[in-house]
């Protein structure tokens, strides 16, 4: 009897995983550039010159603009097929001279406290300004809090990020109000400036800042982020001494529109060169960070998955894009140019990935997919288990959000870390190249190009 062989069984880590024969040779791809990406420290220098010398490259700033020429070069020495500049407009603001903020009480004397403004928060002006502080601790408080109790006063934010949270993004997103919205719903009641506990689960030094919103026909007042350690001192101070004043000096303003480039590099398909995976980062980073894990990581990471195409000899059926996106900490604007441009040249877009949750270990590539889809890339999870990283439901971002808009259909992707460390750097100066590991970044990478390989291949 004559037996016709249609498949190959491959056992991976306990998981009997049935691939057509045109499929066998997948591992091997897998392996080829996992090998490549944890040997090479070619992406992890790269990150260490654009942390080193691009710190503060918040958008309209010189430092942004010698970003976006590095990243520029990097990508034309890969010996990829076109790297270009796309035209961004965006807003600009300075900090000015160095903050300073103290705690003055009667009772227990004066302390100097780490602050940093929050971004496009207006300045105090030269003289700086005191008063007595509201303190709120939660959402709920804050929904009690009358204009007689905040007029003319500072109100203090001071709820913790929840640390019962086993996802450090939750505690995150309950407690970012603070900053964001907060100082110009303060403003609508009549404060006259805004102190904010810092957005990390740790109690530490370090004060992290972020954009917040004005809000229109609302004056907006300064407003700044206190480490948390000054935070839980401000708040006990507060409790033997209700009098105390907080007093507070910045020099921040908001300056002009100036131009800016998103930087976008590509491997054209073989077989459908007008349709077009993209992944990409952010390459602006807060003035007062190096941003290595948001997101100059992610930034490098989206570099090296072309990298590794080029190196492994992995020829895409369709266009793949790395973007380095402009302004995503402040308005996203390169992600809306980067997304209204495809629509007006006609490019067909069918999925995009973003890396913007720091670079540590990748526990899960996301896939926002119907019950169909999640079913097949759920054949793919065998590939992945010898190195530790599960396909999972997730993905999607600021950046490559607006592609939705324009592609309904559209596959959404994601790269998700170990988030246990990532609020420790977030918008602070601690946020360095050092805390960056070379491993964990690299197992990102190659997981990032895997995936892209086999939506590239095979579809979903």
């Amino acid at each position: 009897m004559q037996i016709k062989l249609f498949g190959t069984i491959i056992l991976l880590s306990g998981s009997l995983f049935m691939l057509p024969a045109q499929e066998a040779k997948d591992p091997d791809v897998f392996r080829s550039v996992f090998n490549e990406a944890l040997t090479s420290y070619e992406a992890y220098h790269n990150l260490e010159w654009l942390c080193k010398n691009t710190k503060g490259r918040i958008g309209g700033r010189p430092q942004a603009a010698a970003a976006v020429e590095f990243t520029r070069q990097v990508m034309e020495k890969i010996g990829l097929d076109s790297v270009w500049l796309q035209s961004v407009m965006v807003k600009s603001w300075d900090r000015g001279e160095p903050e300073k903020a103290r705690i003055i009480s009667s009772r227990f004397g004066t302390m100097e406290v780490p602050s940093c403004a929050l971004g496009w928060s207006v300045g105090t002006g030269p003289d700086g300004l005191s008063g007595s502080v509201v303190e709120v601790k939660s959402a709920a408080d804050w929904k009690n809090i009358t204009r007689p109790e905040v007029q003319g006063r500072i109100v203090f934010f001071n709820q913790p990020m929840n640390a019962t949270h086993l996802g450090t993004f939750s505690a995150y997103g309950e407690a970012v109000w603070q900053r964001t919205n907060g100082p110009a719903e303060a403003a609508r009641l009549g404060a006259a400036a805004v102190v904010v506990r810092s957005m990390t689960i740790e109690i530490d030094d370090f004060p992290h800042t972020g954009v917040t919103r004005a809000a229109e026909g609302v004056r907006s007042v300064p407003a700044i982020a206190i480490s948390t350690r000054a935070a839980e001192t401000l708040s006990q101070w507060l409790k033997g001494d209700p009098s105390l004043n907080f007093y507070f000096r910045t020099t921040c303003e908001e300056g002009p529109e100036v131009p800016s480039f998103n930087v976008i590099g590509e491997i054209r398909g073989s077989e459908y060169p007008n349709e077009y995976i993209t992944v990409g980062g952010h390459l602006d980073a807060w003035d007062i960070a190096e941003g290595a894990h948001d997101d100059g990581g992610g930034c490098i990471q989206s570099i090296e998955m072309l990298r590794l195409f080029r190196t492994c000899g992995i020829r895409p059926r369709h266009s793949i894009r790395a973007v380095m996106f402009m302004d995503e900490e402040v308005a996203q604007r390169g992600g809306l140019a980067y997304a209204r441009e495809a629509s007006e040249k006609g490019e067909k877009h069918i999925a995009a990935l973003e890396s913007d949750r720091g670079v540590f270990f990748p526990q899960f590539l996301g896939i926002i997919g119907n019950e169909a889809q999640m079913e097949r890339a759920a054949e793919w999870q065998p590939l992945f288990d010898p190195y530790r990283i599960r396909l999972n439901r997730g993905g999607g971002g600021a950046d490559i959000g607006p592609l939705k808009t324009f592609y309904p259909d559209i596959l959404f992707m994601g790269i998700i870390p170990d988030d246990s460390r990532y609020f420790r750097y977030h918008h602070a100066a601690s946020d360095t190249f050092e805390m960056v590991d070379r491993r964990e970044m690299q197992m990102g990478a190659a997981g990032i190009a895997c995936l892209v390989y086999l939506v590239d291949k095979y579809g979903l």
